[in-house]
């Protein structure tokens, strides 16, 4: 068997929240209740593991390999709600998006804080 991510855990101020903000602007299936966790299965089917966590959250970073179709999507649901995204991972370019290895991508929050990314081409394409 090849080595296959499967599953990783999410903290979360409020797991529903999250995980329904995740499922909303990607454009996935409702989350699923998986024992205390509330699941969001990706296309490729690992899933993100949303879970209740009192105190702070560590942000961590979240990045999805999308359609230019499915950018489009994500990107209007993105624009429509209003919600502040970047060019860079540092956030030095507000209201853009940025077109590495031949597409596009850009970075925006959730509501803990965790950093998604969107991008049309892996980093490790060629041109």
């Amino acid at each position: 068997m090849t080595v296959q991510l499967n599953h990783t855990i999410v903290a979360a101020r409020d797991k529903k929240a999250s995980a329904s903000f995740m499922t909303e602007i990607l454009g996935l299936s409702d989350p699923v209740p998986l024992g205390h966790f509330l699941a969001v299965r990706l296309d490729n089917n690992v899933t993100l593991d949303f879970m209740d966590s009192p105190g702070e959250i560590r942000s961590r970073h979240f990045a999805f390999l999308v359609s230019e179709a499915r950018f489009d999507e994500i990107f209007g649901r993105i624009r429509a709600r209003q919600i502040p995204y970047w060019a860079d991972p540092r956030a030095q370019r507000p209201g853009e998006i940025n077109h590495e290895n031949g597409g596009r991508g850009l970075y925006f929050a959730d509501p803990d804080g965790h950093y998604l990314e969107i991008l049309t081409r892996p980093y490790d394409s060629s041109g």
